[in-house]
């Protein structure tokens, strides 16, 4: 059985999109997932993403990490999937129902509100998420932020001099976070602009994720370091972000489609 797929990108954190709308995919597992996101043997990418009917809003959207995992939310992959769509809509993921706005070159996409409770995060108990009293070899003092999904934030005087490479996956698997973290170690340049880089649960080091960039801006604004819309400069490029008056997140960036293709579903099942 062949399937057709799409692959897109978000400042370099890449997607192979599958749209199942209209006719039902084979049934996914984490081994055929992690296959299609190997880059040597497979198609390559950093996340799955699954379109399907919706009940909730205009379609859905299913969030696959490379090792395989489901996750709740990815921002880059909402612009992805607005320009791929083409028109406005609502989208359902399991984070919640978001809205996207695609626009030339990108789309803003409504991100909903973003949660601070401990046990929305979630945290394994109780304790400030705004000044986190808890560090990792040298990274004190972070906030926490659920975007859709649960971020850690380290606000650093070079993110770049920071070793996230070992020191992320460390965090990521603390007992502190019993659904797992993405971890982010920011440097404030001025009032409008965060330098940034991720640790991406169940993906590694990326170039962009798009619900850090919302979770490090909303965390930096909660501490009065940046002002209610920023520029996020992530390795891939930079994201513009906004916490309006609403308490919502716009964000706002480019995507593309790179190519589109097929691939023999006995292959990798």
């Amino acid at each position: 059985m062949r399937i057709p797929f799409i692959k897109m990108h978000g400042l370099g954190n890449d997607f192979i999109v599958l749209d199942g709308r209209e006719d039902a995919l084979p049934a996914l597992n984490a081994a055929t997932v992690a296959e299609l996101a190997d880059r040597r043997t497979g198609i390559g990418c950093d996340q799955l993403i699954v379109l399907e009917p919706s009940h909730a809003a205009d379609f859905r959207m299913r969030i696959f990490n490379s090792d395989g995992g489901e996750v709740e939310a990815c921002g880059n992959a909402a612009r992805a999937v607005a320009i791929y769509h083409g028109t406005q809509a609502s989208l359902e993921t399991d984070g919640g129902v978001i809205s996207l706005s695609p626009q030339d070159g990108g789309a803003t996409i409504d991100m909903g509100q973003p949660r601070f409770e401990w046990d929305k995060i979630p945290l394994a108990y109780a304790m400030d998420t705004l000044t986190m009293p808890v560090g990792w070899d040298g990274l004190g003092d972070p906030a926490a932020v659920n975007v859709g999904n649960p971020h850690v934030i380290f606000f650093v005087e070079d993110c770049d001099a920071v070793a996230l490479e070992k020191v992320g996956p460390q965090i990521e698997t603390d007992p502190l976070f019993p659904e797992r973290v993405n971890v982010n170690v920011a440097t404030i340049e001025s009032r409008e602009t965060i330098r940034l880089r991720v640790w991406e649960r169940g993906v590694g080091l990326t170039r962009a994720c798009g619900t850090g960039a919302c979770a490090t801006a909303v965390a930096a604004m909660r501490r009065g370091l940046v002002d209610r819309e920023t520029t996020v400069a992530l390795p891939g490029g930079p994201l513009t972000i906004h916490w309006d008056d609403d308490d919502r997140i716009q964000m706002t960036g480019p995507a593309s489609e790179s190519y589109r293709g097929t691939f023999e579903w006995d292959e990798f099942a």
